[in-house]
């Protein structure tokens, strides 16, 4: 019996997958263009697994501590975007499941968005890989967020937009499902939108 519901937020909840090379990168490239791409991508990956500060991050693109709080404001709140039929369709399964958040973020960054899009309320957990010192497809986390959930995984779908991820998780137990919308190769279950979601489920 499906008793949880765990989703993916970067190319789920929020609609762009691959929000380091596609938001962050360009967003920090605008404002210091002779930073390295590796450079952001090196700091974003250690901050998210909780090994330096996302004020760290921030400094070691060149931004002072005191352009920091409104770069990441800013950042926060107009790159990220929620896919406007998240809220409608979780407040549907709040009905019938615990819902869950695994995502690989910067917990300070997860929590702000959820805060500022009002939707921190609809998730009974959120794993995020900051804390949990450790990155999806890495069996570790879902291992970890299984046992805080109480949870077997055969009692659990995981919705995420990367094969990869989805198949560290299936080979735990967990029932997959691929959120498709970058029309990736993929032979299990897959949705493409929140509305196909709800018919499935």
């Amino acid at each position: 019996m499906i008793k949880h519901i765990i989703f993916d937020a970067m190319g789920v909840v929020f609609t762009v997958g691959d929000d380091t090379n596609d938001l962050l990168v360009p967003y920090i490239l605008e404002k210091k263009p002779n930073v390295a791409k590796e450079r952001i991508l090196s700091l974003y990956h250690e901050a998210s697994l909780g090994n330096i500060s996302p004020k760290s991050l921030w400094q070691g693109v060149g931004f002072s501590e005191a352009e920091i709080p409104s770069i990441e404001r800013e950042y926060l709140e107009t790159r990220p975007t929620l896919d406007p039929e998240f809220i409608a369709c979780v407040k549907k399964l709040k009905d019938k499941y615990r819902i869950a958040l695994l995502s690989n973020d910067i917990a300070e960054w997860s929590q702000y968005l959820r805060a500022f899009h009002q939707i921190d309320q609809y998730f009974d957990y959120a794993f995020i890989s900051s804390n949990m010192r450790v990155r999806k497809p890495d069996k570790k986390i879902y291992i970890d967020a299984l046992k805080q959930m109480d949870a077997k995984p055969r009692e659990c779908i995981f919705i995420d937009d990367y094969p990869e991820r989805l198949k560290s998780a299936a080979e735990l137990g967990i029932i997959p499902i691929l959120f498709n919308r970058e029309n990736r190769q993929y032979n299990g279950i897959q949705v493409d939108s929140f509305r196909q979601l709800l018919r499935i489920l």
